[in-house]
């Protein structure tokens, strides 16, 4: 098929090898067209939502070939995930269709996710995709990326989940480099084995992003040194330390970049955005503080949207901001729309 990104058009095939594969279980999002209480939002407007699939739509816009891997109901859910992220150009011919068990779906107010008044409703127990298996499905696909992308959401749907994910990280003669997002969700393990799981999977991973403010709450490891200590084998770690910037350890050096000043409209989707833009930079084999810049670019898209999902900029507007000298970086501010080409000179600010 033809798909249409920010930098023309590409074609792809299922059975071609892709960029990345991006394995995981996508929702439908239900998102309120007014502030308040779930109890009180009187309708909602429908959207998708989900760790991997962001990353794969965000990569596909920026132009790479990109897999996404999961299972969906044989429902109109199902219909709808499936129509919208092959929309962004993602390959979506090796999601299965369970007619026995429902497309996962949640509900969620319009405040910040880390504000009290925040509320989720999830509805994925028992979902399609926690039904996903090793055996289950086609780990060629999944295997047949020059990246295979996965988030710790993944581990905490089911045993069978598990299984997949252990089977995925563990050692193996041509294996794919394995990007890992830690993702921890306290609600997702309620045995409490969270912690130990997350740290075995991004032991056994390559490239692998965490929040140092996650870290912090699932480990227990205070800075970016602790967190290198206690994640020593993955050849690339990325700590991201939210407005301040992030640090990316890779082989034997260590690189900060600070965060670009954004017009935050919504922090949803901002975490997922960035492991794109830092995956897309790195499979295109730029520098490691280039591979900084771009993730956070990807984040500043994603942050000055409402939704989970953004249109990114377009490769050639990031790669002259990502060029910037740092006086220049430091005193960047991204505002609203600020990705649409037409529009960057008046949007891209800086005092």
């Amino acid at each position: 098929m033809t798909i249409v990104t920010a930098d023309g058009p590409r074609s792809a095939r299922a059975d071609d090898g892709v960029d990345v594969v991006a394995l995981g279980e996508s929702m439908v999002a239900f998102l309120p067209t007014r502030p308040g209480r779930l109890a009180e939002v009187p309708s909602f407007e429908r959207g998708i939502g989900g760790a991997e699939s962001n990353v794969a739509c965000a990569l596909a816009a920026a132009g790479h070939s990109v897999r996404w891997v999961s299972r969906v109901g044989a429902d109109g859910f199902g219909d709808h995930l499936l129509r919208t992220i092959g929309g962004y150009g993602v390959d979506v011919s090796a999601v299965e269709r369970d007619p026995a068990r429902p497309t996962g779906i949640y509900f969620r107010t319009a405040g910040d996710r880390a504000t009290d008044a925040h509320e989720v409703a999830y509805y994925r127990a028992g979902s399609a995709a926690s039904a996903m298996t090793a055996s289950g499905l086609d780990l060629h696909a999944v295997r047949s990326g020059r990246v295979l992308h996965l988030s710790g959401i993944t581990a905490a749907l089911s045993q069978g989940c598990l299984e997949l994910m252990r089977e995925l990280t563990a050692p193996a003669t041509g294996r794919p480099p394995v990007s890992f997002d830690v993702n921890h969700r306290p609600t997702l393990w309620r045995d409490g084995s969270g912690p130990r799981v997350l740290l075995e999977l991004a032991r056994g991973a390559d490239i692998v992003f965490v929040g140092e403010d996650e870290a912090q709450e699932v480990w227990g490891l205070d800075g970016v040194d602790a967190i290198r200590a206690a994640l020593p084998e993955p050849e690339t770690l990325v700590v991201k330390q939210g407005a301040g910037g992030a640090t990316a350890f890779h082989k034997g050096d260590v690189t900060f970049v600070p965060a670009p000043r954004v017009d935050v409209v919504a922090a949803v989707g901002a975490g997922d955005a960035f492991a794109a833009g830092f995956l897309s930079a790195t499979l295109r084999g730029l520098p490691v503080p280039a591979r900084l810049r771009h993730g956070h670019l990807t984040a500043a898209a994603a942050l000055t949207v409402p939704g989970d999902l953004a249109v990114p900029p377009a490769r050639g507007h990031a790669d002259r901001l990502a060029a910037l000298d740092d006086d220049a970086w430091g005193t960047l501010r991204l505002g609203s729309g600020w990705t649409r080409a037409e529009q960057a000179t008046q949007e891209v600010r800086t005092p």
